[in-house]
């Protein structure tokens, strides 16, 4: 299954921690992980989002990292999922 990983970067000083410890516990499942944290720098906000948007709309499923409420991208990808009916999981604590 491929499954897009959601959450918190801007203003996030752990992003890369975290979004790659999900990545590895979603890939010891087997699965194919769509990681917006490996995205290069340099681009706008909303040149990420399109990009974003493309990764949810081959994804199976998208986790929403704890901390993703606190975070515009990620409260446009869970509008976007909810818009598109794409199964999401939130695993905000």
């Amino acid at each position: 299954m491929k499954i897009y990983i959601a959450g918190k970067i801007t203003g996030n000083p752990n992003y890369k921690k975290e979004f790659m410890q999900m990545q590895e516990l979603v890939e010891e499942g087997g699965n194919v992980v769509l990681n917006p944290a490996l995205l290069p720098a340099g681009l706008t906000q909303g040149e990420y989002m399109k990009i974003c948007f493309a990764m949810i709309d081959v994804a199976a499923k998208v986790v929403f990292l704890d901390g993703w409420r606190d975070s515009l991208g990620a409260k446009l990808e869970h509008q976007y999922c909810l818009y598109c009916g794409k199964k999401w999981i939130d695993l905000a604590v």
